[in-house]
């Protein structure tokens, strides 16, 4: 299937696998490349040489184009953002905050820059300072969200800009991609179908917990901070809204949650870890392989659209 993406970025499949902090590492990132689709490592907090070494390794694995996803709020993402350069990385979303800082030496570089963005506004902003394309994700997706659903915010964007719409947000099989592309998408982005990929390094408790979930067991944590974070609901996400109802601070909220989603990706503590995952966990039933999972999606939704 060719989109303005797929002719972009130089894939087969316009299915991007999400770059989920801890999770999206190279092994999860290079599989997908490999695929077909648009492998991204999440760098989430990481310091730079860390997302070095996993960009290297990436490129050990695959010759396909890869991307890394750049949390803007990340201490080291000047650094990172350098490195990007050094390492000739060829696709970048970012996350978190405005990339317009990095704009110039990415392009310079030939980076193709793709934002995530949860509003219109914020999608003609990024358009205007000269982005490639823009991930439009709704409140459906796991980890950091907005408030517009995808069904929403996708046709919005797609109306407001001119540039090529990637779709995130509550998609996990070929009806999810269907349904964005007659939205007007010309990519998916999913994350949490990944989440339970065999080239996923994630914790086995955590993936089955994923695989486990029903359609409501999905909660937001941080609507009063400003920060919401969906995740499956557990015992750290129950005392989280208890502290929140009862007014607590935002650095006792903090603390309840420093170092949290390690716990769970890594140490497999799904009691007291953040175990994030969107609200179409309640779909996702198997563990399959990254080619498995584009493969099944693609045919579905090639079968859906008639091509």
């Amino acid at each position: 299937m060719k989109t303005r993406v797929t002719e972009l970025l130089g894939i087969q499949y316009p299915i991007f696998q999400g770059g989920m902090a801890w999770v999206a590492e190279y092994h999860l990132a290079a599989a997908a490349s490999e695929a077909g689709g648009l492998g991204i490592i999440g760098a989430g907090g990481a310091p730079a040489e860390f997302v070095r070494e996993q960009v290297r390794k990436t490129k050990e694995l695959t010759d396909k184009p890869f991307g890394v996803n750049v949390m803007l709020m990340n201490p080291e993402a000047d650094a990172i953002a350098q490195m990007l350069v050094e390492e000739g990385v060829k696709v970048v979303t970012t996350g978190a905050g405005n990339p317009g800082k990095y704009m110039k030496i990415w392009k310079e570089a030939g980076i193709k820059v793709i934002p995530v963005v949860a509003s219109v506004a914020l999608a003609k902003m990024m358009e205007r300072s000269g982005v490639d394309a823009v991930i439009a994700e709704g409140t459906e997706s796991g980890g950091h969200i907005g408030s517009a659903t995808t069904m929403t915010l996708v046709p919005q964007v797609v109306d407001a800009v001119s540039i090529p719409v990637i779709a995130a947000g509550g998609i996990a099989d070929g009806r999810g991609f269907a349904a964005s592309m007659m939205l007007g998408a010309e990519a998916v982005q999913i994350g949490t179908r990944f989440l339970v990929a065999k080239e996923c390094v994630v914790h086995d408790n955590y993936k089955q917990k994923v695989l486990a979930a029903k359609d409501i067991d999905s909660e937001v944590t941080g609507l009063s901070t400003g920060h919401p974070v969906r995740q499956i609901r557990n015992k750290m996400t129950r005392e989280y809204l208890k502290l929140e109802k009862a007014g607590a601070t935002l650095d006792e909220l903090e603390h309840l949650t420093l170092g949290s989603l390690r716990k769970a990706v890594v140490e497999g503590d799904v009691v007291d870890g953040t175990i994030m995952a969107g609200q179409i966990a309640g779909m996702v039933k198997k563990e399959q392989t990254c080619q498995e999972i584009m493969e099944e999606i693609m045919a579905e939704a090639e079968k859906l659209l008639k091509i």
